[in-house]
């Protein structure tokens, strides 16, 4: 069956970069928006980014404006977070979705971002 994939997640040091990605595997979907959100353990999901992918239109949580860019292949159907001067309030699991969500049985695993020294 298929899941989306997301990749990308590793220790960095605060003030580096990640750029995360997520695809389709197995399976194919039409979206008019697709989002990132990141866990932490104990915690709810927050919405960090959202991006519309007729225009392009982005909206992204307070925490993070002027440093994450979400984007949206629309040839490879494939999302990408560039994620800029990281910090250790940063460090989630993070999960890509379209708006509205997919079925859970399509949900990927996600990947862990760790902002440390």
């Amino acid at each position: 069956q298929g899941q989306l994939v997301e990749s990308g997640g590793d220790l960095v040091q605060p003030g580096g970069s990640l750029r995360l990605s997520c695809v389709a595997n197995g399976f194919t979907f039409g979206t008019l928006a697709m989002t990132w959100h990141r866990q932490v353990p104990g915690k709810e999901r927050d919405l960090v980014a959202r991006i519309t992918t007729t225009d392009g239109r982005t909206k992204y949580a307070d925490s993070v404006k002027g440093r994450f860019v979400i984007s949206w292949d629309n040839v490879n159907k494939a999302l990408y977070l560039q994620m800029n001067s990281l910090q250790p309030e940063d460090t989630a699991v993070y999960y890509c979705n379209t708006d509205p969500p997919l079925l859970p049985q399509y949900w990927g695993q996600g990947t862990p971002v760790t902002v440390s020294s």
